[in-house]
């Protein structure tokens, strides 16, 4: 699987071309967010004088850490209006939009990524703590808060 997505403008039909496949390009290093495969994309590439105009859909799999549990799960990262719009040049033959895909997935990502919407969330134990320190607090507490003086 390629790392880069490279499109060659100088062969590109003047009116597009629908582009699809795969690329390995997120790269992330977190402990939290772990994509696998690839990115997987279907985009549509035109050229307006020097301007590629590059549109169409993103997908990416992750396996994701559930902010209320705790769990690992897996989810599938979709960008469904990925637009990209790079200044070829004048004599550019080929133009990379690799960094494109990657931050459009990246700013996809859930903030706080859930399992599944019932989630309870980390089990509560009921059981009663046992520190002698609450003591003091305890018997404020019992005797009305009044102040000795």
């Amino acid at each position: 699987m390629e790392d880069r997505l490279v499109i060659d403008v100088s062969r590109l039909a003047p009116e597009g071309e629908r582009i699809a496949g795969e690329v390995d390009c997120i790269g992330l290093d977190e402990e939290f967010v772990k994509p696998f495969g690839g990115v997987r994309y279907d985009l549509f590439a035109q050229c307006f004088g020097t301007e590629l105009l590059v549109r169409g859909s993103l997908e990416q799999d992750f396996d994701l850490v559930c902010s209320r549990c705790g769990g690992d799960f897996d989810d599938t990262v979709r960008v469904e209006d990925f637009t990209a719009s790079i200044d070829a040049g004048e004599d550019a033959r080929e133009v990379d939009i690799t960094s494109e895909l990657r931050d459009s997935v990246i700013l996809a990502l859930p903030n706080y990524p859930v399992c599944s919407e019932a989630c309870p969330g980390v089990e509560r134990k009921q059981k009663p703590i046992s520190d002698d320190r609450w003591n003091v607090l305890d018997s404020l507490k019992q005797e009305g808060g009044k102040a000795n003086g």
